[in-house]
């Protein structure tokens, strides 16, 4: 599928509406990203689950990776499983992936979860200094186990696990130096979106309050005493999003 063999896992009850599309973090693969909430969600609705590229089970491969390229595979991937309409929830690498595939194919998305994610270039505005400048006494920045569970899951499932550390450092330059979205694209998202973000995330507060506010129909939530790497908990996250994809 446009030049990689994208792995994606379909789950959970065949039920009228659109399923729901999970894209998880940088460098982590769908199951680490998502495992806790998933017995909840899969009772309910069809989840598809991607792994784009080099994550998990996806190969790298000598194409460039970029925000762009990843929502194009998304979109190649609903055509071929002949979904019209989709509901979106990315994590991260997973929530630029997301609201890409909403800016170019706004009318296959529906509802969208956008957690821990971010609208402009990590070096100029969307990130605090010392993520960019990788600052490892940061209380934000990963602890060794959480960097550690990373590397397992990816060990565990993918095709190289020597390609561990060469994707980490693609995936990060492009997620970094990726330039986000205009003002003007985001006014022209009115599907409903929800924005989850921790109160000591990468991301900068202010940043996803600018977000809510140029979005035409969102919402903002904000997990107190939650990290970047900690936004997907289920105790938080769980009935927000639950009470959010069913409306």
């Amino acid at each position: 599928m446009n030049g990689i063999d994208l792995y994606y896992e379909v789950l959970g009850a065949d039920r009228p509406g659109p399923p729901l599309i999970m894209l998880h973090g940088g460098a982590y693969t769908f199951r680490l990203s998502f495992d806790s909430l998933l017995p909840a969600l899969t009772a309910e609705r069809k989840v598809i689950g991607i792994e784009l590229q080099g994550h998990g089970h996806t190969a790298d491969s000598d194409r460039p990776f970029s925000i762009r390229q990843c929502a194009e595979d998304v979109i190649a991937l609903l055509d071929h499983l002949g979904v019209e309409r989709a509901d979106l929830f990315g994590y991260s690498l997973g929530g630029l992936v997301s609201t890409e595939v909403a800016v170019s194919a706004p009318d296959r998305v529906g509802r969208v979860v956008l957690a821990a994610s971010h609208f402009r270039s990590t070096r100029a505005e969307a990130y605090y200094p010392e993520i960019t400048g990788m600052e490892l006494d940061s209380p934000r920045m990963p602890t060794e186990e959480e960097s550690a569970a990373m590397q397992r899951a990816y060990d565990e499932v993918a095709p190289n696990p020597e390609n561990f550390l060469p994707s980490v450092m693609k995936i990060q330059s492009a997620a970094h130096d990726f330039e986000g979205w205009t003002d003007e694209q985001l006014a022209r998202l009115t599907m409903p979106i929800l924005i989850i973000i921790g109160d000591t995330d990468f991301v900068r507060l202010e940043h996803s309050v600018e977000m809510k506010q140029l979005l035409p129909n969102a919402q903002l939530a904000i997990l107190p005493g939650t990290k970047h790497m900690q936004v997907i908990r289920p105790d938080l996250v769980l009935p927000m999003i639950t009470t959010f994809l069913r409306q």
